[in-house]
């Protein structure tokens, strides 16, 4: 399967409210996937506005005009979404959560421990949860054991001054302006979110961060694997 990844890091398990929002951002240079339906844009990882909870965001298929036909800005049921979350620092995942599309829904399995790790993955055989994948016009989000799904287009979240990015890489530009040109204001993406409990996931590593050394953490990425 062809894959695009995108990784960080999430602290936090206890009961003390941590406020924490990660990001990890590959909107257009990934050139295996860029302009596929499998080309991740972001991903996000924090903590929920319930302090009990963390979220998930996986963005794919940047830069989609707004107003083109449903057929043009879909979820591929080819593509499987791989939540990966390793709790020990091994960099192996320890559970996944699955995302992947069948009809007009998305259909979610997890979290649970994978069936294999790395570059291969077989879909969980444990119970589906699913959403029906939402229009601009019909928001639909399904609430089950806990857990929060959505799956459907959103306005573009992340502000990136592109140009003056290459300006600053390319030596013409010293420094971004304030506040910049947001490149990707108004395009869309499509989103599935997943919001759980802490208590879902087993303790994560302490130790780890410097910063914070006695605050668990947890290495999570997101994978988009094409069937082949």
């Amino acid at each position: 399967m062809k894959k695009s990844k995108l990784f960080a890091v999430i602290g936090g398990l206890g009961i003390a409210a941590l406020s924490v929002f990660l990001i990890s951002a590959d909107h257009i240079d990934a050139p295996l996937t860029n302009g596929s339906t499998a080309d991740i844009t972001d991903f996000y990882a924090f903590q929920s506005t319930n302090t009990n909870n963390f979220v998930f965001v996986a963005n794919v298929q940047g830069l989609i005009t707004p107003g083109l036909p449903t057929e043009q800005a879909a979820f591929a049921e080819d593509v499987l979404l791989e939540f990966n979350i390793d709790n020990n620092n091994d960099l192996k995942e320890d559970l996944v959560i699955q995302a992947i599309k069948r009809g007009d829904s998305m259909y979610f399995f997890g979290p649970s421990a994978p069936a294999m790790t790395g570059l291969q993955s077989t879909i969980s055989t444990s119970d589906p949860i699913s959403v029906k994948i939402s229009t601009k016009d019909d928001l639909q989000i399904t609430e089950k054991n806990g857990m929060k799904f959505f799956a459907g287009p959103r306005e573009d979240p992340f502000f990136f001054d592109f140009n003056k990015y290459n300006e600053v890489v390319a030596g013409t530009a010293t420094s971004f302006d304030n506040p910049g040109t947001d490149t990707f204001a108004g395009s869309n993406v499509l989103s599935v979110v997943i919001e759980f409990p802490k208590s879902m996931l087993p303790n994560g590593m302490t130790g780890v961060n410097p910063f914070a050394p006695n605050t668990p953490i947890y290495n999570v990425w997101v994978e988009a694997k094409r069937k082949q």
